[in-house]
C-alpha cells in the first residue's frame, strides 16, 4: 500500500509541475487594459512586413557587372554605351585598340559577341 501511495504522489507532483510549466508562458502573453490608459502601438505596427531579401532586383544584366566582366576579358576603360531589351554593349580599349563586347541582357550577363 505504501508503494502505491508513493507512486501516486510522485505522479501527482509530476502532473502539477507539467501543468504549472505550461500555464506560465501562456499567461505572460495576455495584457488587459481597463480605461483609456492603453499605450500606443509600436512604430510600424500597421505596415506590411518588408519584402524578402533579393526581391525586386533587376532581372536583366546589371551594367556594372557587364563592365566588370569586360575588364576580366582585358578591356581597359570599359563603359556601357547602350542597353537594349536584348543586350548590353560595352566599349573600351583592348590590345588591338578600340573594341566592343556585347552581353545578353539576362541574369549573369552572358557574352554574345566579342
Amino acid at each position: 500500500m505504501k508503494q502505491f501511495l508513493a507512486k501516486a504522489g510522485i505522479a501527482a507532483v509530476l502532473a502539477a509541475g507539467t501543468l504549472a510549466g505550461a500555464v506560465a508562458p501562456a499567461s505572460a502573453q495576455v495584457d488587459v487594459y481597463i480605461g483609456s490608459d492603453r499605450p500606443p502601438p509600436p512604430p510600424g505596427y500597421g505596415r506590411p512586413p518588408p519584402p524578402p531579401p533579393g526581391y525586386g532586383r533587376p532581372r536583366g544584366c546589371d551594367p556594372r557587372l557587364a563592365e566588370d566582366i569586360a575588364r576580366d576579358y582585358g578591356f581597359r576603360r570599359a563603359r556601357v554605351v547602350d542597353v537594349t531589351p536584348r543586350r548590353v554593349i560595352v566599349q573600351g580599349w583592348s590590345r588591338r585598340g578600340a573594341d566592343e563586347i556585347s552581353f545578353g541582357n539576362v541574369r549573369g550577363c552572358p557574352v554574345l559577341r566579342r
